[in-house]
C-alpha cells in the first residue's frame, strides 16, 4: 500500500468518533426530496470548515451545492453527497418499531440509507485531501451536493447547467440495496433511464359545467347552491387519471420486461365537505425502464389518460417534468480501479455493540436471536465481472440496463464508476423477511452503520488518489469513456425544465409546537414511543 493510502486509511479510522456522529446528526434529519434545508446547511458549513470554495443553491435548486477544493494542477475528481429520505418511514434508532420522538411515523426517514452514502463519499473527499497535504499530491477534489434522488431531481439539472464539465472522474457509491450488488462495482450493466413527471388538474370554472341547465333555471343568486349539481372537479380527475393507468400498468407490465411505475398523490389542501368542486390536483408518475423507447411509449399513454379524464372532470391539466434522467455509460478501467482499492479497505465488519444490537432486534421480532445475525454476503467481496454474470441470470439478453438512479446523467461527462458497499442486513429463518422498519432503524445505529461507512470512505479516498498519481490508468478510464460515448447517438442532457422545487413536496414544517412533520404525531405515534 503506497503512503497516501496508508494515510488516508489511518485517517478515516482515527476520525470515526467524529465521523459516525456527523452521520447521525444527518440520518437523525431525514428531510424529504426538494426539502433538505438542514441537511445541505451542514454539508456547505463543513466543507467550508475544511476549505472548500463552496457555491450554495446550484443549479438553481437551494438544497444543492458544488465544492471545490484544489492542492495546485492536477487532474479533478468528483465524489458527491445525497441526503434525501423517504416519506412514510420515520423510524427511531433503536431495536423497536416506533418513530422519532414527537414525529408522526409518516415524516421522513432515511431507507437505503442516503445519510451513509453522503457520509462515506464526504469521508473518502476528506481522507484523500489529508493524504494529498502530507504527500504533496496535486489536483483539485470536486464535491457534489445532490438532492431530491428518490425522484431522480438533481443530477439532470446539474448536468445540463454544466456542472459536471471538465471533470477528470467522477466516484459513485450507495449502500447495498440488492444482490448481487454488495461489495463491489457494476461492469456493463447499469442503472436505466427514468422520467417522472407531475400532472396537475385545475378545475378553474366550476359554475359552468351545467351552465344553462335545468339545476339552474331557479336563478339561484350562488352559483355553487346546494341544491345545484356540483362539477366533478380535480379530485374526480385526479381519481380517474390513477385508475386509467394502473389499468395500463396492469395490462402492460406483464408484456414488457422489467419496468416499473409508480405513483404519489402530492398533497393540494382541497380537503372540504362543502358543495364546491377541489380546484387543484396533483399526481406524479415516476417510470424506471430499460431504454428511453419504453419511457416515451409509458408517458404517450399517461398523457392520453390525463386529457381523458381532465375532459370528463371539468378541468384542464399540465404535465410538469420533474425528471427526465439518462441511463448509465459503463467503464470496465474505472471499475477495476475502484474494485482493486475496496479489496484494500476489506468488506465491512461489525463489532461486539452491533452483533448485540442485532441479536436484541432479532428477539424484538419473536425470532432465536443467532450468534452470527448479519447476512454473510456482507463479509464478502464479489469482483465486477462475476457481479455482473449474477447479475444477467435473470435478465433477458436483449435488455441493457437495470434499475433506478440518478448517478448515470454524471457517466456521459466523466468516466465513472458506480460501487455498493454492504450495509447492515440480518439473517432469518426460511422464508422470513424483515419489515422495512428493522432495516431502517438498523441504518441510523451507530455501531451497524458505521462499518459501511468506513469502508465505503477508504475506498473513495484510495480511488481519488490512484487517480490523481496513476496518469496511466485515468488514460485508460479516459480512452474508454471517450470511445463508449462516441459510439451513442444520443450523448447530451435530457433535462429541458427548470428545477421543479415548487411543488407541494412534502416537509418538515415550524409550529408553535416546535419543528413536525406536516402530518401531525397521533395518538399512535406516541403511543408506540418507548
Amino acid at each position: 500500500m503506497t503512503d497516501a493510502r496508508t494515510t488516508a486509511f489511518e485517517w478515516v479510522e482515527k476520525k470515526q468518533p467524529e465521523w459516525s456522529a456527523w452521520n447521525s446528526h444527518i440520518w437523525h434529519l431525514a428531510e424529504t426530496a426538494w426539502r433538505e434545508y438542514r441537511s445541505a446547511e451542514w454539508y456547505v458549513k463543513k466543507l467550508r470548515a475544511e476549505g472548500f470554495d463552496v457555491e450554495e443553491g446550484s443549479g438553481g435548486m437551494p438544497t444543492a451545492f458544488s465544492a471545490t477544493w484544489s492542492n495546485g494542477k492536477g487532474p479533478t475528481i468528483m465524489a458527491y453527497a445525497e441526503y434525501d429520505a423517504v416519506p412514510g418511514n420515520c423510524q427511531v434508532a433503536d431495536t423497536y418499531r416506533a418513530p422519532r420522538k414527537g414525529l408522526s411515523r409518516f415524516a421522513g426517514g432515511h431507507t437505503d440509507p442516503h445519510s451513509a452514502l453522503g457520509m462515506g463519499s464526504l469521508v473518502g473527499a476528506l481522507a484523500a485531501k489529508a493524504a494529498m497535504q502530507r504527500h504533496g499530491i496535486t489536483g483539485s477534489i470536486r464535491f457534489m451536493g445532490e438532492p431530491a434522488e428518490k425522484v431522480r431531481g438533481s443530477k439532470p439539472i446539474h448536468a445540463a447547467k454544466g456542472y459536471y464539465d471538465g471533470l477528470d472522474a467522477i466516484i459513485s457509491f450507495h449502500p447495498f440495496y440488492m444482490l448481487p450488488l454488495c461489495n463491489t462495482a457494476r461492469w456493463e450493466t447499469h442503472c436505466g433511464p427514468y422520467y417522472a413527471a407531475i400532472y396537475e388538474f385545475l378545475c378553474e370554472s366550476p359554475q359552468t359545467w351545467l351552465q344553462g341547465a335545468v339545476a339552474d333555471a331557479a336563478g339561484a343568486p350562488i352559483p355553487a347552491a346546494h341544491t345545484s349539481a356540483r362539477a366533478p372537479g380535480a379530485n374526480d380527475a385526479l381519481v380517474m387519471m390513477y385508475s386509467m393507468s394502473k389499468m395500463m400498468r396492469d395490462h402492460m407490465l406483464p408484456h414488457t420486461g422489467t419496468w416499473t411505475l409508480n405513483e404519489t398523490i402530492l398533497a393540494s389542501g382541497q380537503a372540504t365537505a362543502d358543495n364546491l368542486a377541489a380546484q387543484m390536483a396533483m399526481i406524479m408518475f415516476a417510470a424506471r425502464a430499460p431504454d428511453v423507447a419504453m419511457l416515451k411509449k409509458i408517458y404517450a399513454v399517461l398523457d392520453r389518460n390525463a386529457e381523458a379524464a381532465a375532459a370528463a372532470a371539468h378541468c384542464t391539466v399540465k404535465r410538469h417534468w420533474v425528471s427526465k434522467s439518462k441511463p448509465g455509460l459503463a467503464n470496465h478501467a474505472m471499475a477495476d480501479i475502484t474494485y482493486c482499492n475496496l479489496e484494500r479497505a476489506g468488506a465491512p465488519r461489525y463489532g461486539a455493540d452491533a452483533v448485540a444490537k442485532a441479536r436484541e432486534l432479532q428477539k424484538e421480532l419473536g425470532l432465536e436471536p443467532m450468534a452470527e445475525p448479519f447476512a454473510d454476503e456482507l463479509g464478502q467481496l464479489v469482483p465486477p465481472q462475476e457481479a455482473e454474470r449474477r447479475l444477467r441470470l435473470d435478465l433477458p439478453s436483449w435488455q441493457t440496463h437495470y434499475t433506478s438512479d440518478d448517478y448515470t446523467d454524471m457517466t456521459w461527462f466523466a468516466p465513472t464508476v458506480r460501487f455498493y458497499v454492504g450495509r447492515a442486513v440480518l439473517k432469518g429463518p426460511p422464508g422470513f423477511a424483515y419489515p422495512e422498519w428493522a432495516l431502517n432503524a438498523l441504518g441510523g445505529i451507530p455501531s451497524c452503520i458505521d462499518p459501511t461507512v468506513a469502508t465505503a470512505g477508504k475506498t473513495i479516498a484510495a480511488t481519488i488518489l490512484d487517480l490523481m498519481t496513476d496518469k496511466a490508468a485515468l488514460a485508460r478510464a479516459q480512452e474508454e469513456f471517450r470511445t463508449r460515448k462516441e459510439m451513442s447517438a444520443d450523448p447530451g442532457p435530457w433535462c429541458d425544465y427548470p428545477p421543479p422545487i415548487d411543488f407541494p413536496w412534502p416537509e418538515y414544517v415550524e409550529t408553535p409546537r416546535g419543528r413536525e412533520w406536516w402530518i401531525p404525531a397521533t395518538a399512535t405515534d406516541k403511543a408506540m414511543e418507548r
